[in-house]
């Protein structure tokens, strides 16, 4: 039997205003069969939406090919269906409306349309609001519309793209257990359930396999079988042990190969993660009082911070050499301890020593500077640079990012009448 679905070498670039073509996706090789819950995890930006929309046939890879059942798809898949985060609902349709759209293409009845519609409404939790409009639902019940209106079609593959993210903790926990009761129970006809999310106990909850990308491009980094009978209990020592690996895997960084010397960015250069220095020094304080080495997965949820915003620390402590991740813990150098026990100039030395050793455009920067007569340069000439790299909103966010660290540090400082950088303490008066 061949696989459902199969991606072979999938890349896809997009053209960003200002830049040349930046790889979202590269190399992407994976198999899904019958029978299995896919995750598909992968820090905020990777790529994981593209990805599902490629699988979908929305969007069409660059590269590669993405094959269905043996067969090389070109267009939209046909067999698959997708919810989307934002419902996507029409609010001028009834829900019995809004889920016999899933069927529109269907060689049907109009009455063979509306008949299959209210059994899947059945099934999903729907029965008697066929009339009401989505205005008139809740957020958990409006998802049950999209995932209706997705399964009505029977798909052999249905796609979910952070289909509980936008609801609230209660109703998305009741909607993943009522999902997997259909799955488990073969109350719906898929073969398989492709979910993204950037929720790792949502995803050791629900599937049989992650999959873990990495960022700027998004590649696999790892493939995970889930081996735990369900129903799966999140406070058992095999449940935790998952969601330490794959916390782990998406912590880890690249090693960095040594390279001759380059221009001032390359192509290489992927972008830092978008933590303040502000945001950082707290962060540092928090892992001080710690006093140990400590659990990612732990300290996440002592600190009460997604991983969107909990990741993005976690890589720039390690990137600045003030902390390390171990197989899921964290613990923080002898560098690190320093830093947080230090008064507030003390730790400006420190933290500009550490962005100096460890962040390469950094001391770049500080040369250009050092090597003019007046030690001072015009914004534009860094934001051209970086809109080459990275595109004009990117470019934007990095520079700031990269200005706030460095005057933090006291390596240079910037008028932003004049949109003129310059080293700390050179800075003529008019």
């Amino acid at each position: 039997m061949p696989n459902l679905l199969e991606l072979k070498s999938v890349r896809r670039t997009f053209a960003i205003k200002g830049s040349s073509d930046t790889v979202i996706l590269d190399n992407i090789n994976l198999t899904v069969k019958e029978g299995e819950f896919l995750a598909i995890l992968g820090p905020s930006g990777s790529g994981k939406s593209t990805l599902l929309r490629i699988i979908a046939g929305l969007i069409p890879a660059s590269s590669g090919s993405v094959s269905y059942l043996g067969n090389e798809i070109f267009g939209i898949n046909p067999g698959v269906a997708i919810v989307f985060q934002s419902f996507a609902l029409f609010p001028w349709l009834t829900v019995l409306e809004n889920v016999m759209l899933g069927l529109e293409k269907k060689p049907l009845t109009e009455k063979e349309k509306k008949e299959r519609s209210m059994q899947v409404l059945d099934i999903v939790g729907l029965d008697g609001f066929e009339n009401a409009y989505p205005k008139e639902l809740s957020g958990g019940m409006r998802q049950r519309v999209g995932i209706g209106r997705a399964l009505v079609s029977e798909p052999d593959i249905l796609l979910m793209d952070e289909a509980f993210s936008a609801l609230d903790v209660l109703t998305a926990e009741n909607l993943r257990r009522d999902l997997l009761e259909l799955w488990l129970d073969k109350k719906i006809p898929t073969k398989s359930i492709i979910l993204v999310t950037h929720g790792i106990e949502e995803a050791v909850y629900m599937a049989d396999r992650a999959v873990i990308l990495s960022t700027h491009p998004a590649t696999i980094v790892k493939e995970l079988t889930i081996d735990i009978p369900r129903w799966r209990d999140k406070k058992s020592p095999a449940f935790l042990s998952y969601v330490d690996q794959i916390y782990s895997f998406m912590t880890k960084r690249a090693a960095t190969p040594s390279v001759q010397p380059q221009p001032l960015l390359s192509k290489k250069d992927n972008g830092l993660p978008q933590v303040s220095a502000g945001a950082l020094t707290g962060f540092l304080e928090l892992l001080e009082d710690q006093n140990q080495r400590t659990d990612l997965y732990k300290l996440a949820d002592k600190f009460m911070m997604d991983i969107e915003d909990f990741f993005p620390l976690v890589e720039a402590s390690s990137l600045l050499g003030f902390s390390r991740v171990i197989e899921g813990d964290i613990e923080l150098t002898p560098r690190g301890i320093e830093f947080a026990q230090a008064p507030l100039l003390e730790r400006k030395k420190i933290f500009s020593e550490q962005i100096m050793k460890n962040v390469p455009i950094v001391e770049k920067m500080v040369r250009i500077l050092q090597s003019k007569s007046n030690k001072q340069i015009n914004i534009e000439f860094f934001e051209e640079m970086f809109t080459r790299q990275y595109g004009e909103k990117m470019a934007q966010k990095q520079l700031n990012l990269l200005i706030g660290w460095e005057r933090y540090a006291e390596l240079v400082e910037y008028d932003d009448v004049k949109e003129v950088l310059y080293l700390e303490g050179t800075m003529q008066s008019d």
